[in-house]
């Protein structure tokens, strides 16, 4: 084949893929990341502060955010519309679940969209959460994988180290709704000594998880301290951090708090942006600070009807994320939390997201998709079929675009033969 067939047959195959990845072409710019509403939300934030007093020190203190938290219905309906009705829903789930969004977070809620809102449904309750057929209060079975004060270990390499039950912001989906109460207590010096001790008793113990809640609404002194002393148990080699604050209050993440970070690496973040509206100026800057840190940076979504389930959506999220240094980990199916049903999805969805991730988007932006075996059995990948036969010394590929291919599936082990390489005499 010469050098302008070639070529014709190379364009060819670019139009082709070209036209794959046109659907969604046609619909980005329509799925807005709070980067793209800026002005908007500007405006909305002036709006609080005003309603607030809040000066623009205040606003950018974290602890203001989180001791300024909306959690009744009187002051959220001078920011967004409420019917009598909705409110009466509002203060009825209250009792029951609490809520509460930073004022940083309810200026990403776009008043006209409402209760559409991808913002609003993940922070303010609806009468969703009443509809209770099934759902269990803790489904991982996490008080049974309990071996010490405030741990959960379910693998047998690392643990989970709850820290605290406080939150920026309570989120409608949250798996640990039970252990949120109505008084935001972090686990004392004692308790959290006690887990440290059961990872230093351990020297398979090579993974720590800190979350809670959220790790980051612990001060940076408490931070400091856990991390000082799970630093000195010799076999321990990584501590993540889970926390949702670099998407709900942002400004928690400070020069001060980088630069105690950085004497403890190798540290991980794991956060949790579950929509592009949650992309915004703010949480690209503190995103930006820990990854010039030296903080790798990892996103857990959750799959959230009406919310995220849809392949464009997802993949705008992920490509988004990585321009903010945020990779893409996982997306978790939602788990069965009573009051939370009605935010799961079908398994087939997030089979067939990321279906339509692979090899519409680079690798870097597909995470694994995860459902959380019942009772505390782990984490279980769910993956579209690629292997679509198996014969006798092949198998059958089935590609991104469908295609089925043959492939060899033979194992070619060559044994060493000294006597090729013996100088002959």
């Amino acid at each position: 084949m010469d050098k302008k067939a070639l070529r014709e047959k190379s364009l060819k195959r670019a139009s082709e893929l070209k036209s794959r990845i046109q659907d969604y072409l046609d619909v980005k710019d329509q799925i807005k990341t709070g980067i793209e509403q800026k002005e908007k939300i500007q405006e909305r934030q002036k709006t609080i502060k005003e309603f607030f007093k809040a000066t623009e020190e205040e606003w950018n203190d974290w602890h203001w955010q989180i001791k300024n938290r909306i959690s009744d219905t009187k002051t959220l309906s001078h920011f967004i519309t409420l019917p009598d009705e909705e409110k009466k829903v509002i203060d009825q789930i209250g009792e029951t679940y609490r809520w509460g969004i930073s004022p940083y977070y309810l200026s990403l809620i776009d008043p006209e969209l409402g209760v559409e809102d991808p913002v609003y449904l993940q922070s303010i309750p609806t009468s969703n959460e009443l509809v209770v057929e099934s759902g269990e209060s803790d489904p991982m079975l996490e008080r049974e994988t309990n071996p010490a004060d405030c741990i959960t270990r379910r693998y047998p390499d690392r643990l989970i180290i709850y820290a605290t039950n406080q939150c920026g912001m309570y989120c409608r989906h949250c798996q640990r709704r039970r252990n949120i109460g109505e008084v935001d207590k972090p686990k004392s010096k004692e308790e959290l000594m006690n887990a440290i001790n059961y990872v230093r008793e351990n020297p398979e113990i090579r993974d720590v998880l800190i979350t809670g809640g959220d790790s980051l609404t612990l001060g940076d002194d408490r931070i400091d301290w856990i991390l000082t002393e799970l630093r000195k148990i010799p076999h321990l080699e990584i501590i993540r951090l889970g926390s949702r604050m670099l998407v709900t209050v942002p400004q928690r993440v400070t020069e001060d708090f980088c630069n105690m970070i950085k004497k403890h690496h190798p540290i991980f973040i794991n956060t949790h942006f579950n929509h592009p509206a949650e992309i915004t100026e703010e949480s690209k800057k503190a995103c930006e600070m820990l990854a010039n840190s030296g903080v790798p940076l990892g996103n857990q979504a959750v799959l959230l009807r009406k919310i995220n389930d849809d392949p464009f959506i997802m993949k705008k999220m992920n490509q988004e994320l990585l321009k903010i240094r945020v990779r893409p980990y996982y997306i978790f199916h939602a788990k069965a939390v009573a009051g939370t049903e009605h935010f799961r999805t079908s398994v087939d969805k997030g089979v067939e997201i990321i279906r339509n991730l692979r090899g519409y988007t680079s690798g870097l932006a597909i995470p694994t998709f995860i459902v959380n075996a019942p009772g505390g059995k782990g984490k279980t990948p769910m993956v579209p079929e690629y292997l679509a036969d198996r014969g006798d010394g092949t198998i059958t590929l089935k590609t991104w675009e469908g295609l089925e291919i043959p492939y060899s599936n033979k194992e070619y082990d060559y044994d060493y033969d000294e006597d090729l390489f013996e100088d002959e005499d």
